[in-house]
């Protein structure tokens, strides 16, 4: 559970558009910051853990399933939670194997492959950023002022 104490430093997030016959993966979340709203898969950045293996672990853990051919997309600085303070280092990556499933021990589920130019609404914040990182080739998007 979070307190004050943990709002008073930035969480590094792990977020992942997952590729399968061009189609994203996207979730519901529940229960969290974003509740109702649609994501990719993620997780938070454990110590010493790489952005690979946490991208593959959370989304094996979220979603049931193995991805490859993991790339960076983009970095955001976003406050659009307050008072938490999170970055977010996006990736994109394809679908290996698996089928997505939904974890009721997770905080995201109800799994579907859709087109980008078809998202459900509304998209989380940082998923909305990972899009238009997509989209237009931007990589970079600091807290706006």
């Amino acid at each position: 559970m979070e307190n004050e104490t943990d709002n008073q430093r930035p969480k590094i997030g792990i977020g992942v558009m997952i590729w399968k016959n061009n189609k994203v993966l996207i979730g519901r979340r529940k229960n969290r910051h974003g509740d109702g709203e649609y994501s990719f898969t993620g997780g938070h950045l454990e110590y010493s853990q790489s952005f690979e293996n946490c991208a593959k672990q959370e989304t094996l853990e979220e979603a049931g399933i193995h991805i490859r051919n993991i790339k960076f997309l983009c970095v955001a600085n976003g406050t659009q939670y307050a008072p938490r303070h999170d970055v977010l280092v996006g990736l994109s990556a394809e679908w290996e194997s698996g089928e997505p499933r939904t974890n009721p021990e997770e905080r995201i589920g109800d799994w579907k492959w859709y087109d980008l130019d078809e998202l459900p609404q509304p998209l989380f914040a940082f998923a909305g950023i990972m899009v238009k990182a997509y989209k237009s080739g931007q990589n970079y998007f600091d807290i706006e002022k």
